[in-house]
């Protein structure tokens, strides 16, 4: 009897706006490589304090293979695969870098071991990098998602 109309013919009327919610939710494998680096940080104070072991020569390689293995996980290598077919994309590109940024703070972790000792200035550029990183991933995660 009476005919319903589509809703996709419909035309929104003038001077509404249509309410969209964006969510945004930050990267797990970062995060934990974060939550890990917090809980290093936290035994070496306890280790030091309570038991007078002292493993600060460790920190820096600890923290850097941590945080670049983080990087490394964060750029999901199963989707880097497509490069092949697709092409270097923008979101390909980011990936690649994170990779590389990745790929370097381990192996400058690893050179850092006090038994190697390895210093460079582009290990300190690393870890300038990572450390921005991190701290660009918690405020994201802090005030930007839910």
């Amino acid at each position: 009897m009476f005919k319903k109309k589509s809703d996709k013919n419909k035309k929104p009327k003038m001077g509404r706006k249509k309410d969209v919610e964006i969510k945004k939710k930050a990267s797990r494998n970062f995060v934990i490589a974060l939550s890990i680096v917090s809980m290093i940080g936290f035994l070496s104070i306890m280790m030091e304090s309570l038991f007078n072991f002292v493993i600060n020569d460790y920190l820096e390689t600890l923290w850097l293979v941590v945080l670049g293995t983080g990087l490394i996980l964060e750029s999901s290598l199963k989707d880097f695969k497509k490069v092949k077919k697709k092409g270097l994309t923008s979101d390909y590109l980011g990936k690649l870098t994170m990779i590389l940024v990745g790929g370097i703070a381990v192996i400058a972790g690893l050179l850092s071991l006090p038994q190697l000792d390895v210093q460079h200035s582009s290990f300190l550029a690393i870890k300038g990098i990572v450390s921005l990183l991190a701290i660009i991933f918690i405020i994201f995660q802090t005030w930007v998602t839910e």
